[in-house]
């Protein structure tokens, strides 16, 4: 442009000249003030974006009461499995032989199958054998550091906190390993419903003459779960193996004290969930009909396997549907989600996922996403390097195990096209469309191809041990979760489950925590009321599952898991008799169920020593589990309108934000 005018050419100077001014005005204030900067900070903007969810301060003490509260009715309930017999006897150096035990199955089978292990081992005067825990011998292909028993557990503490119940050695002497080998010795199958009789009259008179004998166990136990009230001690040598001698090893503890300390350190409560979704579980119970296409089929091939050799006795096909309106299906990750808003879990509430096997993958996982969107698991809060020193150095594999399968016909193709069954059952591709290798690969790539599912390869082996390693980092954050939810506990298939053994460590350590019990046929009443509008209930509904949910944390909880639960598994419920009660408390009323046991109250009077480090409760106005007040009820309600329904697409907590891996994490920050 050309600037024709002198006055014009004057003007345009200036404004020049101001700016310019202007410019080294804003960076000498720019330079001499950084010093009173404030640097932005990852973890003071996700308190701020939870303070702007959560409310004013007042309101954020409030909600804390309703949904993060300890159960004041509980709190009275202390741990205390010690003996508390005068005639509890030290174990005798001369036992009557040795007890050595191969032990099947993952992680909560391992668990329940050891505490059953030691107690008849205390009840026939043995010398126990560590146990080889077959999911992680040196067959799988694990870290040539770690033997079976030392690859999940301290070997030396699990001896060491035993040695006044048991004398526990490391192998057999060398006199009789040879003798193992040739297999001279008695070996035996008990099922975990087997009684002491049992042991007292069969075992016992055979261990006494061969001076050692082998166990299989493969049921999760090997002794049943309800005791006469005069072996309350052996119930209580079962407490003190799986609260107390049980260690994961130290590697696993320091890793897992580092997760809970990350969830921490963003300054907010935070909430454990098991979905519990397991292909075995899932097909024992017939529940193939939850899951759509290639699931469905997996699922019906495992409970042909189960029916075939004599797991189940019902037929293939069964209706999904009403199986999940007795109780007997798992709650789906987007029912789950559900009943925690309804709850009053704001949207921004913290869900570590617990579970090293999720089947369905993370597609069953995104309507809880959707809802929550921090939700994390082990793989966000570890790097990739911790999670691999954990498993230790192992021989590599073949980078490729994949083999194209051999190329069929024309005529072949067109014929299995033709014979292809109905749907869910999945259709193979037309004859002109090839199969690519990412459709081969994969645990279940085999159902395209073939009927029949290969054997495990070595990495299948592999992954399976590493599978141990998940469970127990999981098990660790979820008995120090603040609030933790089952997705399918006590599914009535008589094994352990990982849920169970989480809820039963949590009533023993800390009662009065908030562990939700669920009872899932009445939450399936509550679902097809309002299944077409599951995400816009109405106010009753959401009162109701209030009041459900709010009573199973309290007493009423516990009597239906007493009745339920501890038939199958002692560990899932251990009282009254690994729990006192202060005498300052008020004594309940004894509650008996039909057979005349006690299911809740009978807990005896905690010592002295004990009444005097009494717990305090942190949140002294907590409210009390079971017991709704009709102005909090209303007051929910108001801050549940005020909670926003949609979030940002960066929601997402972004662990990697939250600490240097160089850097120590302070967990006050």
């Amino acid at each position: 442009m050309i600037i024709k005018s002198k006055k014009t050419k004057w003007v345009t100077l200036s404004l020049l000249t101001l700016s310019v001014v202007s410019l080294l005005a804003h960076l000498s204030v720019t330079k001499f003030s950084t010093v009173n900067l404030v640097q932005y900070s990852a973890m003071d903007a996700l308190r701020a974006d939870f303070a702007n969810v959560l409310g004013t301060p007042t309101q954020i003490i409030r909600n804390k009461k309703k949904i993060w509260g300890l159960v004041q009715s509980l709190q009275p309930l202390q741990p205390y499995a010690n003996p508390r017999s005068s005639s509890y006897p030290v174990p005798n150096e001369q036992s009557n032989g040795f007890i050595y035990a191969k032990i099947f199955g993952g992680f909560a089978q391992i668990r329940s199958s050891i505490c059953d292990l030691v107690t008849i081992s205390r009840l026939l005067n043995a010398t126990l054998v560590i146990p080889e825990i077959q999911e992680s011998t040196r067959s799988k292909g694990i870290s040539y550091k770690f033997k079976s028993f030392s690859y999940l557990y301290d070997e030396e503490e699990f001896i060491a906190s035993l040695k006044n119940d048991l004398i526990i050695v490391k192998s057999l002497p060398d006199n009789l390993k040879a003798g193992r080998k040739r297999n001279e010795f008695p070996n035996f199958r008990p099922k975990s419903s087997a009684s002491p009789n049992y042991y007292i009259e069969e075992i016992l008179p055979k261990l006494k003459k061969a001076n050692v004998i082998g166990l299989v166990l493969t049921d999760g136990g090997c002794l049943q779960s309800i005791l006469p009230p005069s072996m309350a001690e052996f119930q209580r040598l079962r407490c003190r193996v799986a609260f107390h001698a049980l260690q994961f090893r130290s590697d696993i503890q320091i890793l897992g004290r580092q997760m809970v300390e990350r969830l921490r350190g963003w300054g907010q409560p935070f909430l454990a969930f098991h979905p519990g979704l397991l292909r075995d579980t899932l097909a024992y119970h017939g529940c193939a009909e939850l899951f759509q296409d290639v699931h469905t089929e997996l699922i019906q091939y495992r409970r042909a396997q189960m029916i075939k050799r004599g797991i189940v006795n019902e037929e293939l096909s069964v209706d999904s549907h009403l199986r999940r309106e007795n109780g007997s299906c798992p709650l789906m990750p987007e029912e789950v989600g559900v009943l925690l808003r309804a709850m009053g879990y704001p949207p921004k509430t913290i869900i570590y996922l617990a579970g090293s096997e999720t089947f369905g993958g993370q597609r069953v996982l995104i309507p809880l996403h959707g809802m929550f969107a921090n939700l994390v698991d082990r793989t966000s809060l570890c790097s990739k390097k911790e999670l691999s020193d954990l498993i230790g150095p192992e021989t590599p594999l073949p980078l490729n195990l994949f083999q194209m399968p051999p190329a069929k016909s024309d005529k072949k193709l067109k014929e299995e096209w033709k014979k292809a069954g109905p749907r869910p059952r999945p259709l193979p591709p037309p004859p002109d469309r090839p199969i690519y290798r990412h459709e081969k690969e994969g645990w279940y790539g085999w159902i395209t191809e073939t009927d029949t599912e290969p054997d495990p390869s070595p990495m299948d082996l592999r992954l399976q041990a590493h599978r141990l390693l998940w469970d127990a980092l999981d098990y660790m954050v979820s008995v120090e979760a603040d609030a933790f939810f089952p997705g399918f506990n006590n599914d009535g298939s008589g094994l352990p489950d990982f849920s169970s053994l989480v809820m039963g460590q949590r009533l023993y350590e800390t009662a009065s925590s908030r562990t939700y019990r669920p009872d899932r046929k009445v939450l399936a009443e509550l679902f097809n009321i309002t299944r077409d509008n599951m995400y816009h209930p109405k106010h009753n509904w959401t009162r109701l599952v209030q009041e459900h949910l709010n009573k199973s944390l309290g007493e009423e909880g516990l009597i239906r898991q007493s009745s339920l639960s501890k038939p199958a598994l002692f560990l899932s419920h251990p009282l009254p008799e690994c729990s006192c009660r202060i005498s300052s408390a008020e004594v309940p009323t004894h509650v008996k169920g039909n057979d005349g046991r006690i299911l809740y109250g009978g807990e005896d009077e905690c010592p002295k020593w004990m009444q005097h480090g009494e717990k305090t409760v942190s949140l002294e106005s907590a409210g009390e589990g079971g017991k709704l007040d009709e102005n909090e009820s209303l007051e929910y309600e108001d801050d549940l309108d005020k909670q926003p329904e949609s979030y940002e697409s960066g929601g997402k907590i972004n662990v990697t934000l939250a600490w240097d891996q160089d850097e120590e994490m302070d967990p006050n920050d």
